[in-house]
């Protein structure tokens, strides 16, 4: 091992900030119970709960209700689907579940909350009331399912993922939780989460905001919500999922497709998704730090998941307590108390073997006009192109079979960067999404649109 190699467990002090955190938010959110845990280099370094209710001690195996966390497992199985190629993200919805009434509707918008949908089904609490009693999507849609025209904003809307949960059951010839048991939850050894509770689990239960007294709440199955809002899980479990959301499984999801997820693909909506939201992830930040991940609640039970890439943390907090602890404020604090207390080691730089393909001749400077850019060789392969200042666009490149790069992030996402060469083979330019980037600032030996001017650069005389 290298000797700067990292010591995934964590110090004392780390361990006595993480108790001290859980122990505050139980006391002040009044929580019978609360159960968090903490990944870390794709390990759970620290496990804790809290407890003042006898027979509710809860550790990593017991079930609670994770509430809208489902819906990022609900949008795994999306992405899978269109990683088979048998939906895309730009489809209207009525090309695979014809009849909605909202056939208009992308995968991609009902993903990401900007389909438009309304944020509630009609009638009753449908978080209070038994599945049964909406046995058909038009129960859940109501005679008008749009609030907003689709594609206009981010507005968040629970029935918008029961349309999903039944577009994966049309495309699979399943049930929903029949295809997440076969094809997430098998696969990524998520054994202690389901759609039914499975003791050890705790229940739910609704504090008195004015007196410490406490009253069950009721366990509905959601039915055709169930996509939502239905699962059940455990703080190991839900561990091993977001180090998924992290790192990608082949099994089910690979990293880029992951990582797309946890790209904003809806716009910002002030005091609900300030930093817009992913596909099935919500995205936010907390003293500088960009985290994704999902909260959930449902009456009885709060939850909150995220992660930070960056520091190659995560973090699940589970209650039992219809409202009062801010779980999902409590798991930031938890990646941050980590992350601030023991930063990352980065990990050591090593050269190339000498057997890789190394395209040396696109690093270095490149001029978009008078712009000063770089392009760098990453470690993983790929391409990085990036202003020389403190400002400009930045993007990475994953390299193609025919020699061409493509965009992964940032304005050239999608876009192709190609190297374009002379006669003798060697490279003249770059293009990339019609700009030309030269080796001198307008050089004249390339195709520059608008040509360069013949007496090249010079001073006022």
């Amino acid at each position: 091992m290298d000797e700067l190699s990292e010591d995934l467990e964590l110090l004392p002090a780390t361990r006595r900030a993480l108790r001290h955190r859980i122990a505050v938010a139980q006391s002040e959110g009044r929580a019978p119970s609360v159960v968090a845990a903490v990944v870390r280099g794709g390990e759970v370094v620290w496990e804790g709960s809290r407890t003042s209710v006898e027979g509710h001690g809860p550790d990593g195996n017991v079930q609670y209700r994770i509430g809208s966390i489902t819906k990022t497992f609900t949008a795994v199985l999306v992405m899978r689907l269109r990683d088979e190629g048998l939906l895309g993200l730009a489809d209207p919805l009525e090309k695979h579940l014809p009849g909605t009434g909202v056939g208009d509707v992308t995968i991609a918008q009902l993903l990401a909350h900007t389909g438009g949908l309304a944020a509630e089904t009609p009638g009753e609490w449908w978080e209070r009331t038994p599945g049964a009693l909406r046995p058909e999507l038009a129960d859940v849609l109501g005679d008008e399912p749009l609030r907003h025209a689709p594609g206009s904003r981010h507005h968040y809307s629970n029935p918008g993922y029961t349309l999903l949960g039944s577009l994966i059951e049309a495309l699979r010839g399943k049930p929903w939780e029949e295809a997440l048991r076969a094809e997430v939850l098998e696969p990524l050894g998520l054994e202690r989460t389901s759609g039914s509770p499975q003791a050890p689990h705790a229940g739910g239960w609704a504090v008195h905001p004015w007196a410490d007294l406490m009253m069950p709440e009721p366990l509905e199955d959601l039915g055709l919500m169930a996509p939502a809002g239905q699962l059940w899980s455990t703080t190991r479990d839900l561990a091993r999922f977001a180090d998924f959301l992290l790192r990608g499984d082949e099994r089910v999801l690979g990293a880029e497709s992951v990582r797309e997820m946890r790209t904003s693909a809806a716009p910002p909506e002030p005091g609900l998704a300030e930093y817009g939201y992913g596909l099935g992830m919500q995205l936010t930040a907390q003293g500088g730090r960009r985290l994704a991940g999902h909260s959930g609640s449902l009456p009885g039970f709060v939850a909150g998941l995220w992660l930070s890439e960056a520091d190659d943390v995560a973090a699940v907090v589970l209650a039992n307590c219809t409202s009062g602890l801010p779980a999902a404020s409590v798991a930031a604090d938890l990646v941050a108390v980590v992350a601030d207390a023991e930063p990352r080691f980065p990990r050591p730089w090593r050269p190339f073997a000498e057997a890789d393909q190394v395209p040396l001749e696109l690093c270095g400077p490149w001029y978009w006009g008078t712009s000063a850019q770089v392009v760098r060789l990453k470690a993983d392969g790929s391409l990085e192109l990036g202003p020389v200042g403190a400002t400009g666009r930045s993007a990475r490149f994953r390299a193609e079979p025919d020699g061409t790069w493509t965009g992964l992030s940032g304005y050239y996402a999608g876009e192709t960067l190609r190297a374009v060469r002379r006669a003798d083979g060697s490279v003249s330019h770059l293009d990339l999404a019609s700009f030309v980037f030269t080796r001198e600032p307008y050089d004249a030996g390339a195709p520059v649109p608008g040509g360069v001017d013949p007496q090249g650069w010079r001073g006022i005389g």
